[in-house]
């Protein structure tokens, strides 16, 4: 593997939080946690990206956000990570191609908050990113019954897992999902960028 990409082998379980981290907080940290715990993961990544393809304006320097989130995510499992800008990506289906043909073998799991499944139709290439890697979606405070009700969990809603399954996903052939409810942390990035506190 080259120098400063995360080490993975094959068969091992690896969640993928995928975002800005414009700044990362206790919430990510939270969720991350639950993930490794509900999912049966063995590693966390968190992919902290060049940029948000359906935003407008572009994030804070990498390098202050790598910086923050290291500050605030303290667990031997995880590992933050630029790999898209050392991969050259931008969108999370070529992410996941890329990742899939770099890292054969690893299970692959994708992350996200519940907000996120509101809005996932928008995704470019959403359906590959259901049809080719298990994906774990989190609750996130007031998004619960929205999420259920989008469009992409309403298209896959004969793939999904009851929670109680949610250790089986990484090891189901995708597509696959998996909603589970937790104990929520009601932080935000943007609230706290509204705040002047980043």
């Amino acid at each position: 593997m080259r120098t400063g990409f995360p080490k993975a082998r094959p068969g091992m379980r690896v969640g993928l939080l995928g975002g800005s981290f414009d700044p990362a907080h206790e919430g990510h940290a939270h969720i991350t946690r639950q993930a490794l715990r509900r999912f049966g993961l063995d590693r966390v990544w968190w992919l902290v990206s060049p940029g948000n393809p359906l935003k407008a304006h572009g994030p804070a320097p990498m390098a202050q956000r790598l910086a923050a989130a290291e500050a605030v995510m303290h667990h031997p499992r995880v590992v933050i990570t630029d790999i898209e800008s050392r991969i050259g990506t931008r969108h999370t289906a070529a992410t996941l191609a890329r990742l899939m043909a770099l890292y054969p073998g690893v299970r692959f799991v994708w992350l996200m908050g519940a907000d996120n499944l509101t809005g996932f139709h928008r995704w470019e290439n959403w359906e590959w990113i259901l049809d080719n890697v298990p994906v774990g979606i989190l609750a996130r405070p007031g998004q619960g019954v929205a999420a259920q009700r989008s469009r992409a969990a309403i298209a896959y809603a004969r793939y999904r897992l009851r929670a109680a399954q949610a250790r089986c996903l990484p090891m189901r052939h995708p597509p696959a999902w998996c909603f589970v409810n937790m104990p929520m942390v009601d932080l935000s990035s943007s609230d706290i960028r509204a705040r002047g506190g980043w």
